[in-house]
């Protein structure tokens, strides 16, 4: 029972640092920081994330990326960027959130952590991509605003029901898979009449 909540909470991490790895690190920061949470046993390795200097990092990136993530094609500069940065800052979080364990359950645990971290954003990144070949702007911030509620919401589970939450972030990894597929083919879609409408014009 305790493997599977300590399962949930790497697995989640690394979800949730796929769509802004800036502000899950500060969210946790800030609970260990202030004591909003108990961190015993399994979970003490978290209690980095309380470091001032991480905390002072975590939040300064976070503003910028606040800022960015509202703007059409900025956005998707950043996410650009970022598509190494949050696979790699959810390895190190789902580890730290492991602890100490077996090599082999380490590696294991980074694969899939890194890869959880990339499905998540880019279905992030290819959503805004979407977004950004439309006309209309205000979905950028809305889009931004509801991935951070879903980041604060999945921390809040995680500190609830860790168990719980390993299967809804298992089930939202398949809804982003099957959404990436989906915003692909209507990417293609839209650069085929793109180029129909530049071939007729010419």
């Amino acid at each position: 029972m305790e493997l599977m909540d300590q399962l949930g909470v790497a697995f989640g991490l690394a979800t949730l640092a796929g769509l802004n790895l800036y502000l899950t690190v500060a969210v946790v920061g800030f609970a260990v920081r202030f004591q909003w949470l108990e961190l015993s046993g399994p979970y003490e390795h978290l209690a980095v994330l309380g470091n001032p200097w991480i905390l002072g990092v975590a939040v300064a990136l976070f503003s910028i990326e606040f800022l960015a993530d509202k703007v059409p094609w900025v956005d998707s500069a950043w996410d650009a960027v970022h598509t190494v940065i949050r696979p790699s800052g959810a390895i190190l979080l789902a580890i730290t959130a492991l602890g100490n364990m077996d090599p082999a359950l380490t590696v294991v645990a980074a694969l899939c952590a890194g890869s959880a971290a990339l499905v998540t954003h880019g279905t992030k990144a290819t959503a805004r991509l979407v977004m950004n070949a439309s006309p209309e702007p205000i979905s950028n911030s809305v889009a931004s605003l509801a991935e951070d509620g879903v980041v604060v919401g999945g921390l809040g589970l995680m500190a609830l029901a860790p168990m719980v939450a390993l299967f809804v972030f298992i089930a939202m990894l398949i809804v982003c898979i099957v959404l990436l597929r989906w915003m692909w083919k209507k990417l293609a879609s839209l650069r085929m009449k793109r180029a129909t409408a530049k071939r007729a014009m010419a």
